[in-house]
């Protein structure tokens, strides 16, 4: 994680990377601390929503309401508050060796189903504190291309920070540093192997 990194912080950051002056509170009354208090929890989220980034997952047990669905399913369970984006996965155990299942559907803040017990994966709004350097340094040129026309009125730093930050449009928001986060994060995946191929198998 990177240690001390906070939203004053990168939002601090993304305007000295404008040529702009630092902010000591989002409350300071300067268009620069109002800009970055409208617009910083919505970069955060959205930067978040654009990949599974491994240090952005929950896995919970969610509680069944007392409410039954008019038709078609039969239970009903709150999704978690802090959740962004659909579930990753949902389990219907919390067993060992669980599978993900298939059918259920979100309806607003629930998740309807026919399961009795239901266990999700899901992606929520992190803290700035346990967020890695990698992705620290992401938000900060997040905010640099989303501040900059606002903070200095030129659109010309808004094209050249959303390149630092995504990419060229041909690479579909993942050149730029967003690439070398993803890279970063992915080291700490699983590798995929295939171990049990039909095609591979009757060639030996």
């Amino acid at each position: 994680m990177a240690a001390g990194d906070s939203a004053l912080s990168i939002c601090s950051d993304a305007l000295i990377l404008l040529g702009a002056a630092p902010i000591s509170s989002f409350n300071e009354g300067t268009d620069e601390a109002n800009t970055c208090d409208r617009l910083y929890p919505d970069v955060r989220d959205a930067t978040l929503q654009m990949y599974p980034w491994s240090f952005s997952f929950k896995k919970v047990q969610l509680a069944r309401t007392i409410n039954t669905p008019v038709n078609e399913w039969t239970y009903e369970y709150t999704l978690p508050s802090d959740r962004i984006g659909p579930p990753r996965a949902v389990f219907n155990s919390t067993s060992v060796g669980a599978r993900p299942m298939t059918r259920w559907e979100i309806y607003g803040d629930k998740i309807l189903t026919d399961e009795t017990t239901i266990v999700i994966d899901y992606q929520y709004s992190v803290s700035e504190s346990v967020m890695p350097v990698y992705f620290i340094q992401l938000l900060k040129y997040q905010m640099a291309w989303h501040l900059a026309e606002p903070i200095t009125d030129q659109v010309q730093k808004t094209d050249y920070w959303k390149t630092i930050a995504l990419g060229s449009p041909g690479e579909n928001n993942r050149g730029g540093y967003m690439r070398t986060a993803m890279n970063i994060d992915g080291q700490g995946n699983t590798p995929q192997m295939i171990e049990d191929y039909s095609l591979i198998a009757v060639r030996y």
